[in-house]
């Protein structure tokens, strides 16, 4: 079954349609025995020139409220097949004019209060699902970090304002953005801090047959040092156990 992109799906429309793929995609991902899917895009089409949302036609739309439409649906689907969706690239990704894998993406100027509204609209709609961060720069969030790294976005604004209680992944840890601009373990560090909940490790923009014992070890160190606290660690701890528990029962 050949997969259509959410911009078809955005520009046509139909709910059926959106339905009817997001069920094949789940059959086969079900079938291939993967319980997490890193989607639906929820990424406003502010930029149609985004060489990595729009350009390729990752966004279902410019239009929030559209775009919460289809990626409830699709949400449903995956959760009728025991699988858990993950949102992204909070808290917006679509304005950028560059691609957070070669570079930083700086959308200070371009990033608008609406592309929180899918997030909004999502977390209360009381769907499970998990949320992936994006590697933005938005000086009105955060002045020093790009949004994966940042406690005021990650923490403050997601969990704390938009209410969001669920596993919070990284984007790729290794893709440009944040390996050039703060190296592995300054990036790991901040990260967790921020209060994120697993890290992603593509290990394909550069490969590292080590990564995940380095990540540990670095993880290890920096709660010994005490610039991680334990309790950051238990924390996240119990909300990966919660969505195991939830796919298990499923």
């Amino acid at each position: 079954q050949p997969h259509v992109s959410a911009e078809y799906l955005g520009e046509i429309d139909n709910p059926d349609s959106t339905r009817y793929y997001a069920a094949s995609m789940s059959d086969q991902l079900q079938e291939l025995g993967f319980n997490i899917n890193f989607a639906p895009v929820v990424d406003l089409n502010t930029n149609p020139q985004n060489p990595v949302i729009g350009a390729i036609e990752r966004s279902f739309s410019s239009d929030p409220e559209l775009v919460t439409k289809h990626a409830s649906i699709i949400l449903d689907e995956f959760e009728e097949h025991d699988i858990t969706g993950v949102i992204k690239h909070f808290p917006g990704h679509g304005s950028a004019w560059n691609d957070s894998h070669v570079g930083m993406a700086d959308v200070t100027e371009t990033w608008e209060e609406t592309e929180l509204k899918p997030y909004q609209n999502l977390i209360e709609s009381g769907h499970n699902f998990a949320i992936m961060t994006a590697h933005v720069f938005n000086e009105n969030l955060d002045t020093d970090h790009p949004a994966t790294l940042s406690k005021a976005v990650q923490t403050d604004l997601l969990r704390n304002q938009l209410g969001f209680e669920g596993v919070l992944f990284s984007d790729d840890m290794q893709m440009e953005a944040i390996r050039s601009f703060y190296g592995l373990e300054t990036a790991i560090k901040l990260a967790i801090n921020a209060g994120v909940d697993i890290l992603v490790f593509g290990n394909n923009s550069v490969y590292d047959p080590d990564i995940v014992p380095k990540a540990v070890q670095i993880i290890i160190n920096y709660i010994e040092s005490g610039e991680i606290e334990e309790d950051q660690i238990h924390e996240s701890y119990e909300r990966v156990q919660a969505l195991k528990e939830r796919l298990s029962n499923g």
